[in-house]
């Protein structure tokens, strides 16, 4: 059963050692493992990109500095991943994220395709997706817990979020520099992957009953850990501008 960020709550799917709750107490438990202060701050971070972003294109009414092509990879993403609303109900709270995070990015692809089109520049977003697609496409084929089509594509989900920003980073190597506002948006998105690493650590040192040691191997994925610390380490880069410029009060430059 997957979440709305593509964390795995139960191991009913895969086939890996489980932690066993006595009764009455699956829910609570799974609380724990599963809700830190770190992955809430990591999905308040993954909300706030969304909202910055839908706040830059709207009130600069330009789709200036974003990039198309990563925004319909993160479409592709979210809609790959989140098949299972049609039959796995998790929770209110799951259902709503994940019908949030796929209207959202649906809607910045209108809002760039038809409404702003003018403002974006098709000609400096010039990453070749291809070569993103068809190798997450493989992996997923080679790496997955059951040879089933939602498992498979929610494999290809993982894997292809963690190089969808490149296309965007790619396009702000070739300008050079990018607007405020459009550095805080990826600051975001970045940070909310950054700080799903230590929600992991805790997850997987987590100690559910302090009388016995029950580690819960089946709350961490090394799928999407693997896909994490790929997805974080792309962004390193750009973080040391940002934190060294942005921050400081200075315009976004990449070193020329």
């Amino acid at each position: 059963m997957k979440g709305a960020w593509g964390e795995t709550y139960t191991s009913q799917v895969h086939l890996r050692p489980v932690v066993i709750f006595p009764p009455g107490r699956l829910s609570s438990s799974l609380f724990l493992a599963v809700m830190n202060i770190f992955r809430l701050l990591g999905d308040l971070s993954h909300l706030a990109s969304i909202l910055i972003l839908l706040q830059k294109i709207q009130s600069t009414r330009s789709c200036r500095g974003i990039s198309f092509k990563t925004q319909a990879l993160y479409a592709t993403v979210f809609i790959t991943r989140y098949l299972d609303l049609f039959y796995d109900w998790v929770s209110l709270y799951n259902f709503v994220m994940k019908i949030f995070f796929i209207a959202s990015s649906c809607y910045v692809l209108y809002l760039m395709k038809y409404k702003y089109r003018p403002t974006h520049d098709p000609s400096i977003d010039t990453f070749r997706v291809e070569y993103l697609i068809g190798p997450c496409a493989v992996l997923a084929l080679l790496f997955h817990y059951r040879f089933t089509l939602p498992e498979l594509l929610w494999s290809f989900s993982i894997f292809l979020e963690s190089v969808a920003i490149l296309p965007q980073l790619f396009m702000l190597q070739r300008t050079g520099e990018a607007e405020t506002i459009t550095t805080h948006y990826l600051a975001a998105l970045g940070a909310y992957r950054a700080l799903y690493i230590p929600n992991w650590i805790y997850r997987l040192a987590l100690i559910v009953y302090p009388s016995r040691r029950w580690f819960t191997e089946d709350m961490v994925d090394p799928i999407a850990v693997t896909a994490g610390i790929v997805q974080t380490a792309l962004y390193l880069d750009f973080f040391y501008v940002y934190f060294t410029k942005v921050l400081q009060g200075q315009k976004f430059e990449l070193p020329a």
